[in-house]
């Protein structure tokens, strides 16, 4: 086995020649029957959606610890630093661990005539972790779609949780709910239950098959019984956002959107439905685990002078839930009050995402982010322009073409002031970059 001295295992699995989405099993399959199966000694849940899952994984993930189980997490992309996408108890993987697990994949890797993709590397080296930390469950976070996504080499998982659907990936998962939905519900199998949120009707039907298909229990959380409180900002640099749900009352989130209450009842309904399995999981661990999990990145208040905002929504429907939760923490007296910086990728509905919180904007700052996926800056300001022309407010919200996320974040609080608000969205893949700034 290569010297691990001299081995950087984040640079190799990021290869560049290995980063293309290849959809498909067959790979994943070899390398990890090469690795000895360590998928096998593992138990799962796993989470699959368009929004919400992360969330929903990160909520699940803090009851099952506060329940006494070692708990792995599994998620994508990374915010802050790569090794925070494989997480033991809350601990990313440590350098150590993350060389030794990696040059266990690479030997193998290396030995096949079709070499695994950056994804499956990652999966690959996560499974191989846990495998070896003895984690007790692991929340197996999807990259893209379900069906064919690398983390559905697993068996049937303790449960399926199917997030929040909307359209998303549409030239590789469908350009129809029912089409991605279908992809996403790929990963039900016999012996599991499922849980889904309340999709829309196309979404459900295809959600509604596959458990029927597989013989499994459908659960599906009844949001009617969701009261979901406005922020409270009593306790200096921690607010909470408190909520109740069916018996679960008096909870508390530090997840600050308003649709986190809803991504918490996700999870309190997948909780339950593994306690009807056996699982030793009590409602005193259900309130701790809800109360101490972290999300980086989702409606995150990262500083208050100016009041500034970090959001990952990256898509028409994370838009609009960011809207949604700028209306219930700013009120109608908010409108035309918030300075954005924003970012996107070409290939996601950016125009319906800027109509989402045009409403709000008194000023974009815009920029490129880091990806080849990126939409120019020049392009994304003409976008909103173009957009600000219809909503007959194009002399009153300026827009600025930004070098980097940092540029954007800094232009955006300069016009804010220290008692105006600032929002950055549009992408997860600038929030490094954004707290940077910070």
């Amino acid at each position: 086995m290569e010297d691990a001295r001299h081995f950087d295992p984040v640079a190799w699995i990021n290869t560049p020649r290995w980063q293309a989405s290849r959809l498909g099993l067959s790979r994943m399959v070899d390398l990890l029957e090469r690795l000895g199966r360590p998928q096998d000694e593992l138990r799962f849940m796993h989470v699959a959606g368009t929004n919400g899952k992360g969330s929903v994984c990160a909520y699940v993930a803090s009851v099952l610890q506060a329940a006494g189980y070692k708990v792995g997490l599994f998620t994508s992309p990374f915010i802050l630093c790569f090794e925070e996408r494989i997480r033991v108890d809350g601990a990313n993987i440590s350098a150590d661990d993350l060389i030794e697990a990696t040059l266990l994949v690479k030997e193998q890797a290396e030995a096949m005539a079709d070499h695994p993709t950056e994804f499956e590397l990652m999966c690959a080296v996560a499974l191989v972790h846990f495998a070896r930390s003895g984690c007790d469950v692991v929340v197996l976070e999807v990259g893209l779609g379900g069906r064919l996504d690398s983390t559905n080499v697993i068996d049937a998982p303790e449960v399926a949780v199917i997030a929040r659907i909307g359209l998303d990936h549409t030239a590789l998962l469908g350009n129809t709910l029912a089409a991605i939905a279908g992809e996403k519900a790929g990963i039900v199998k016999p012996g599991s239950a499922v849980v889904s949120w309340p999709q829309e009707p196309e979404a459900m039907a295809a959600v509604e098959a596959a458990a029927a298909a597989a013989g499994d229990a459908l659960t599906v959380p009844d949001l009617a019984l969701l009261e979901a409180g406005t922020v409270d900002w009593g306790v200096p640099g921690a607010p909470l956002r408190p909520f109740s749900y069916g018996r679960f009352t008096d909870l508390r989130t530090r997840l600050l959107g308003s649709y986190q209450p809803f991504n918490a009842a996700l999870a309190l309904t997948a909780v339950d439905v593994l306690r009807g399995r056996g699982w030793a999981i009590s409602d005193e661990a259900a309130f701790a685990g809800i109360a101490s999990a972290r999300w980086p990145g989702r409606f995150e208040v990262v500083d208050t002078a100016p009041l500034t905002i970090v959001d990952g929504g990256h898509n028409p429907q994370g838009a609009e839930a960011l809207a949604a939760s700028l209306a219930d923490l700013l009120g109608e007296e908010g409108r035309a009050s918030v300075d954005f910086a924003l970012g996107v990728l070409a290939d996601k509905d950016y125009p319906a995402m800027v109509r989402a919180v045009a409403p709000w904007a008194r000023s974009f700052s815009v920029y490129a982010p880091k990806s080849p996926r990126a939409l120019a800056a020049d392009e994304l300001a003409a976008c909103v322009r173009e957009i600000m022309v219809e909503e007959g407010r194009a002399d009153d919200v300026p827009v600025r073409t930004c070098g980097v996320p940092a540029d954007a974040l800094r232009a955006a609080r300069d016009a804010a002031g220290p008692e105006g608000c600032v929002v950055a969205f549009g992408t997860l893949y600038a929030i490094a970059d954004l707290m940077g700034a910070l």
